[in-house]
């Protein structure tokens, strides 16, 4: 961090034992960005999700149920739980040093095959997803945590697991906007939305263009490579002027397909701000 100047951390519940050891890493990581030429303090980012994804030591933070549960108490108590867990979530990161968390999941979980987002969704609804998604977002940021909308443009209606392979999309346009972008539209148009996530998925109807793998065969652009999507349409069109993150550039949807190097450069080049994970750094 210090002979690099690194940007941002992402821990993991490998990280993280205790809140004592979590104060104190995190302190002595901004100490680290503070002496490097840059001095600018890190993002210190975490997947505190809630339910089924968290990586805080359960013993030592509030266990939740997740977004399909607080979905669930949606036609009886509107947006009470989403409020509440994302006052939560906010108030335990901001303690213990972190400043930004991937979370929440507004993707709509069309697909009850889905194997990564599941329960991680509020539900199938884009207009549940979309109120429920915005007040939990408010929610954490009111605490003083940057929160991250993910997985754009979308990553519900997919039988494929980003972490393990290339998942693909063939909604219509009409499906695409009336459906997948809802949550993240009804966000940004709110003045919510500060940071949003890429995912690693084929939207050929929004963008079928084509890039060069690291075998040499064509592949359609994932969205987290695609300018047409991240510029043109999350930047042009839905009027988002936050911090574009991507999603693990290690995962097997790029890294199985694309070498780190030219993964950070086509993301780049595709608009986004903030290279997650292209390659782990070990101590």
């Amino acid at each position: 961090i210090r002979d690099n100047n690194l940007g941002g951390i992402i821990l993991f519940a490998e990280n993280l034992s205790s809140p004592a050891q979590i104060v104190a890493l995190n302190h002595e990581l901004q100490m680290a960005a503070k002496a490097s030429r840059l001095q600018r303090p890190l993002f210190i980012s975490v997947d505190q999700e809630g339910g089924r994804v968290a990586r805080l030591p359960r013993a030592d933070s509030t266990p939740m149920s997740g977004n399909m549960a607080i979905g669930a108490t949606y036609r009886r108590h509107g947006v009470k739980f989403a409020v509440a867990s994302g006052e939560v979530l906010g108030a335990e990161l901001v303690a213990l040093g972190f400043n930004v968390n991937h979370a929440p999941t507004v993707d709509v979980n069309t697909n009850p095959k889905n194997p990564v987002i599941n329960v991680r969704a509020f539900g199938e609804s884009p207009q549940l997803v979309a109120e429920l998604g915005t007040a939990q977002l408010k929610a954490i940021q009111e605490q003083g945590i940057v929160a991250t909308l993910k997985h754009f443009p979308g990553h519900g209606d997919t039988s494929v697991d980003s972490h393990t392979g290339l998942p693909r999309v063939d909604h219509s346009l009409s499906q695409i906007h009336q459906n997948d972008l809802a949550p993240f539209k009804h966000a940004i148009e709110r003045g919510e939305a500060k940071m949003i996530m890429t995912a690693h998925i084929q939207y050929p109807a929004l963008d079928p263009s084509t890039m060069t793998t690291k075998d040499g065969s064509a592949m359609i652009r994932p969205a987290t490579m695609s300018k047409t999507i991240l510029l043109d349409l999350l930047r042009g069109e839905l009027g988002f002027d936050g911090l574009i993150v991507t999603d693990a550039l290690d995962m097997a949807g790029i890294s199985d397909f694309i070498e780190p190097t030219e993964a950070v450069i086509q993301t780049f080049a595709a608009g986004a701000d903030l290279a997650l994970m292209p390659l782990k750094i070990r101590q």
